[in-house]
């Protein structure tokens, strides 16, 4: 059963560098794709203080957004009548879940069966909460436009991200439980990041790989930067006990014995015996 409790990071007094994190992760995992710090503001105006800030031209998914900032490099800031319409907008906190996004119409017959799967598909999705903000930015993380970041995004194949998460539950261990909201996967990275507070695993959906340039072997981790700095602290652990990327394979039919000892200190068995 997922825990419901959200357990914030403990404040801080000076953010995690991005810069330095993003050289850990690149240095430890040897991610293809640059992770993104996102940011939420209270007013369209604050946008005009994030250097190099580029402004959309057209009309946008949030996950075109994201991907100018992972594949591209750029700095992007965008308010929710830069957005295709409310599903993306919504997850963000930019518009409201009104009657008309509780019922997810356009999706019956494309995406789900009926108008109350579709409904309840959209009671399934986390949204950071209305009111609070107006705009929101995205930008490199290594790049230092957004200073102290609301979330920052990770993109990793799944052998680098369970060692990611490995290294979140290396000390102070908790098990950590997502789920799977389907089309419009957002909602399980960032928008439960933004929500919650807390670190939130997601398989991008369909429109996440056609329209935001996600490969087929990435996945999406979003969390707070206290939390990415405490995982990549695990992850330093971890490498120096020799569990380290890339995961080298052993051979299915090898005896097992020599290499456990490697990982757990128990002297291997002689040779030759049973």
């Amino acid at each position: 059963m997922t825990d419901p409790t959200p357990h914030p990071a403990p404040p801080e007094t000076t953010p995690p560098d991005g810069a330095v994190l993003t050289e850990a992760l690149f240095r430890l995992l040897r991610l293809k794709t640059t992770p993104v710090a996102m940011k939420l503001f209270p007013h369209e105006a604050d946008l005009q203080s994030v250097p190099r800030l580029r402004r959309p031209t057209g009309i946008h998914t949030a996950d075109q957004i994201v991907g100018q900032a992972a594949r591209l490099g750029q700095t992007v800031g965008i308010t929710a009548a830069d957005l295709v319409g409310p599903q993306c907008s919504a997850v963000l906190g930019l518009s409201p879940r009104d009657e008309a996004f509780e019922q997810g119409t356009p999706f019956v017959g494309v995406w789900f069966a009926t108008p109350a799967d579709a409904a309840a598909h959209q009671r399934a999705m986390h949204c950071a909460p209305h009111g609070r903000y107006a705009a929101m930015a995205v930008s490199p993380l290594n790049a230092g436009r957004l200073p102290d970041p609301d979330i920052a995004l990770v993109y990793a194949n799944p052998a680098q991200m369970i060692l990611l998460i490995n290294g979140l539950q290396w000390a102070g261990y908790r098990r950590l439980e997502w789920g799977a909201v389907g089309e419009s996967a957002c909602a399980d990275s960032w928008g439960r990041a933004l929500a919650t507070g807390e670190p939130s695993l997601a398989l991008p959906c369909f429109p996440e790989r056609r329209y935001g340039g996600v490969p087929d072997d990435e996945l999406l981790l979003a969390l707070r930067p206290a939390q990415l700095a405490q995982a990549i602290a695990g992850v330093e652990r971890l490498a120096a006990n020799g569990l380290r990327y890339p995961i080298p394979p052993y051979g299915v039919q090898m005896d097992v014995r020599a290499g456990m000892a490697r990982s757990y200190g128990v002297a291997p068995p002689p040779a030759g015996s049973a």
